[in-house]
């Protein structure tokens, strides 16, 4: 909708060319823009534009230079921060949340469950063998191994899925709007898909093999009690997978 325009109206100035090559006449332009900042700082600060004298001018070009240092130091110190954020809600191993931060986004859904009434599930994934690995391979070839199975596992998710290492050899997902029966599908597809896509190092092929549990986020449970149901689930079918 227009809004209608009451009142005088000011007149607009013209429009300025960029200028090119006439360094003098780039300098005029320069001098008429800081000019105008001053006098309009002048005006803002109350200061008659009879007393803005060269002292004035001085002192308040001194005071726009100092608070356009202060703004970029300001602006330095948020990047600065959102850097180390970022850092203290990241695995020093691989590119996912550390358990911290994956805690923390797990109150929240599980807050977000209980308020709204949305079913939502947490999978515990724990990689097998990953001491023997070392051991027979040194810990180089653990490390590659769990970057590749962090990486399958990000790539294998919806956008919304938030995951995690939880220490070690375990990692951690939070899958919104999914149910009990949902998750376990998931859950064996990620680790079909993590067996089929094996840790490929030197030229000779690393197989993982992961184990899962599931647990639905009802609402009713902390962040910690959802992780230890959920890392028990886990244990009863690693001792299935060490069965067959």
């Amino acid at each position: 909708m227009r809004v209608p325009i009451s009142g005088p109206t000011r007149s607009t100035e013209p429009l300025r060319r960029k200028v090119v090559g006439n360094t003098s006449d780039a300098a005029l332009v320069t001098e008429t823009s800081h000019a105008r900042n001053i006098n309009d700082t002048a005006n803002i600060m109350g200061i008659p534009s009879s007393e803005v004298t060269e002292k004035v001018r001085n002192a308040i070009m001194a005071l726009m230079s100092e608070v356009d240092g202060m703004r970029k130091e300001l602006e330095l110190a948020h990047r600065k921060i959102s850097e180390l954020e970022k850092l203290a809600d990241q695995d020093s191993l691989v590119a996912i949340s550390n358990r911290r931060a994956f805690v923390r986004e797990m109150s929240r859904m599980i807050s977000y469950s209980q308020r709204y009434g949305i079913k939502s599930s947490l999978v515990f994934l724990d990689m097998n063998d990953l001491k023997k690995i070392n051991d027979e391979n040194g810990h180089s070839v653990g490390d590659a191994a769990l970057v590749h199975l962090s990486s399958v596992i990000v790539k294998n998710l919806r956008d919304s899925d938030i995951v995690g290492r939880l220490g070690g050899d375990e990692f951690g997902i939070i899958l919104p709007k999914a149910d009990e029966q949902t998750a376990t599908t998931k859950a064996q597809d990620l680790v079909n898909t993590i067996y089929k896509t094996p840790l490929i190092w030197q030229g000779k092929e690393f197989p993982l093999k992961v184990a899962y549990g599931i647990y639905p986020l009802s609402g009713n449970e902390s962040a910690d009690q959802a992780l230890d149901m959920a890392d028990k689930n886990m244990y009863v079918h690693k001792k299935k997978l060490k069965n067959e």
